[in-house]
């Protein structure tokens, strides 16, 4: 259970399925539920009789995954390549890779859109990157962070407008 400050919804994520999809569940407690006052900014609430609502996110969509991953890769290379830095030297393509690699497979296998963006894979880039021992593994980590927190979610909704 969650703990909040005074508040009348408490979210609880519970997966409905194993991945690639996600549920979220809410519950909505509103009196007469059962405080137990922990301090005096939070409290938890007993859930007895709450009506429940799922919300169920769509597998992902391997057509979406490819399209998304050139874009992301096109991207990343401009955006690593203009840096007045020569941070990345003859390893630019490298690096590229191995991020548009990582992004790829969860894109392929964990995006369902909207909420579902997860920091797993951009930590696991910089991770994978000075595993390598690729130069510039937390810049092209954070550059491809960035690029999904403006894109993916706004990409995917426009992908689905055309459907």
């Amino acid at each position: 259970m969650l703990l909040f400050t005074p508040s009348p919804v408490t979210v609880t994520l519970s997966p409905r399925k194993p991945f690639p999809s996600n549920a979220l569940t809410l519950h909505h407690c509103f009196p007469p539920f059962s405080a137990k006052p922990i301090s005096r900014n939070s409290f938890t609430c007993a859930l007895t009789h709450s009506p429940t609502h799922t919300h169920v996110y769509p597998d992902p969509v391997p057509e979406f995954a490819e399209h998304e991953t050139h874009k992301f890769k096109v991207e990343l290379f401009r955006k690593l390549s203009e840096d007045d830095v020569d941070e990345f030297g003859d390893d630019l393509d490298a690096v590229v890779a191995v991020c548009a690699q990582i992004f790829s497979e969860f894109l392929h296998k964990e995006y369902g859109g909207p909420g579902t963006l997860l920091v797993e894979p951009f930590t696991d880039m910089m991770v994978a990157l000075k595993k390598k021992k690729l130069p510039g593994a937390a810049l092209a980590a954070r550059a491809s962070l960035l690029w999904a927190q403006n894109f993916v979610d706004k990409d995917w909704e426009v992908w689905n407008s055309k459907i």
